[in-house]
């Protein structure tokens, strides 16, 4: 009698692993993986403008003037900006935004490195670098608000905010070094290839899961409707206010007066790019501690943590030594990150996902809408007072509006709330998102174009 034939050996298949955590979906990751790519370009940059501006001969009113009209467009446009995030799908409008800030700085950099650009010239390329970031700020953070759940929100932004000031701590250094080796226009041309690339990868977003929106009266009418989400809580257009400032003096002083002291007495750029990559490192830090850390009053801890913002400005005025510069840009950096995460916890969690675009562009257009007029006047400021007299009343003023928005009750007393599940698109621990394939894979405080 033969013997039966053997019972087919059965094995478990083995889980596969996870490379990511579970609530980190594919737009998260794909909004990740972009920010870091052009934070990587735009943190160089950024500096690169600047010594652009120096190196064809222009003075420190120039370099404001330069830096002026990339944030007078991002004014003018944001509302509009945010008004249309809200209604055409979220991610056409940042590729779109990321073709024109690589269209523009490759053009800038071609510019830089093939002739002798006019002063005119710089600020027209640096105008549409603007007006890209207005259209695209309002739509980046209104997909980002959507791709988590309240429940991970707090890490996700954590970690997202980590991700990004780590591409821009080598960003500001490579940027630096590039500029000593080489000279702005490589930098410049580096950062057109980041949001080339970036925007490729934010093509890939996901938007079937993201709820319809219903049909409103107009773009006015769109405005309108987030004027009132704005203008009925108290703590956001307090802070709002307050920003408006502090970023206000913080860029005249890190596009202006950082610069010209860096050329006249840390000895060029590279010691600036060397502090702007610890202020990143201390961005990191912060991340890191609110990845575990979940401050039950959300905009008290979030406030306190701005006014060591005030210490860059205080270094750059002693002047402290390069490694004294460094130390106080690493402390403004972690502070910076905290308040960043708890400002993003409290948005998410207040704001309904529909008006994450509008009411985000109405923040953003309050918070820079001061700025293009204090980097236009640093340079006059500078001749009237001296430069160190300007930058001692940049810190003052950041101490002095902080301490004020402290005396807003709701800003005292916003609290975390239990856990809503509050989202646009897929999660990777639902069904759709745990089936989607997998795609390998940006702005202060955010301050910087994304």
């Amino acid at each position: 009698m033969s013997s039966p034939p053997d019972a087919p050996h059965r094995t478990r298949a083995p889980r596969p692993r996870r490379s990511r955590p579970e609530w980190a979906g594919r737009n998260y990751t794909l909004l990740t993986g972009a920010a870091v790519v052009t934070n990587l370009g735009s943190h160089g940059a950024l500096i690169a403008s600047a010594f652009a501006v120096l190196e064809a001969g222009g003075s420190g009113g120039d370099v404001g003037l330069v830096a002026a009209a990339r944030t007078l467009p991002l004014v003018l446009f944001l509302l509009v900006g945010g008004a249309v995030a809200d209604r055409l799908p979220r991610h056409r409008v940042m590729v779109a935004a990321n073709a024109l800030n690589c269209i523009s700085q490759a053009v800038f950099a071609l510019l830089v490195l093939t002739g002798d650009p006019q002063l005119w010239q710089m600020m027209l390329l640096t105008a549409l670098c603007g007006t890209g970031t207005a259209f695209f700020n309002p739509a980046a953070e209104g997909m980002l608000l959507s791709t988590v759940s309240g429940e991970h929100a707090n890490r996700a932004f954590a970690l997202f905010r980590m991700a990004m000031n780590g591409a821009g701590i080598g960003g500001a250094a490579l940027g630096g070094a590039m500029i000593a080796a080489m000279g702005p226009g490589w930098v410049l041309a580096v950062d057109a290839a980041a949001f080339a690339i970036a925007g490729a990868l934010r093509a890939f977003l996901d938007v079937s899961h993201t709820p319809d929106r219903a049909p409103g009266g107009g773009l006015l009418a769109d405005l309108r409707e987030g004027w009132v989400e704005f203008r009925t809580r108290p703590w956001l257009w307090s802070i709002v206010l307050q920003f408006s400032v502090v970023v206000a003096v913080v860029g005249a002083a890190e596009a202006v007066y950082g610069p010209l002291v860096a050329r006249d007495q840390l000895g060029g750029p590279a010691p600036w790019g060397l502090a702007l990559a610890l202020f990143g490192v201390g961005t990191i830090a912060g991340a890191v501690l609110m990845v575990a850390w979940k401050p039950r009053r959300l905009l008290l801890v979030g406030t306190l943590c701005v006014f060591p913002l005030a210490l860059p400005s205080a270094g750059l005025a002693v002047p402290l030594p390069v490694w004294g510069l460094c130390a106080v840009m690493f402390v403004s950096g972690a502070a910076i990150e905290v308040f960043g995460v708890n400002w993003m916890t409290t948005m998410h969690q207040e704001i309904p996902e529909e008006k994450f675009s509008r009411v985000s562009a109405y923040d953003w257009f309050g918070s820079v809408s001061m700025l293009p007029l204090a980097t236009a006047l640093a340079g006059p400021v500078e001749s009237a007072f001296g430069r160190t007299e300007a930058l001692w009343g940049c810190a003052a003023l950041v101490v002095l509006v902080t301490a004020l928005v402290l005396l807003v009750p709701d800003v005292r007393r916003m609290t975390r709330k239990p856990s809503v599940h509050k989202t646009g698109g897929p999660l990777a621990s639902d069904p759709a998102a745990a089936a989607a394939p997998a795609v390998s894979s940006p702005s202060s405080s955010g301050l910087t174009p994304g």
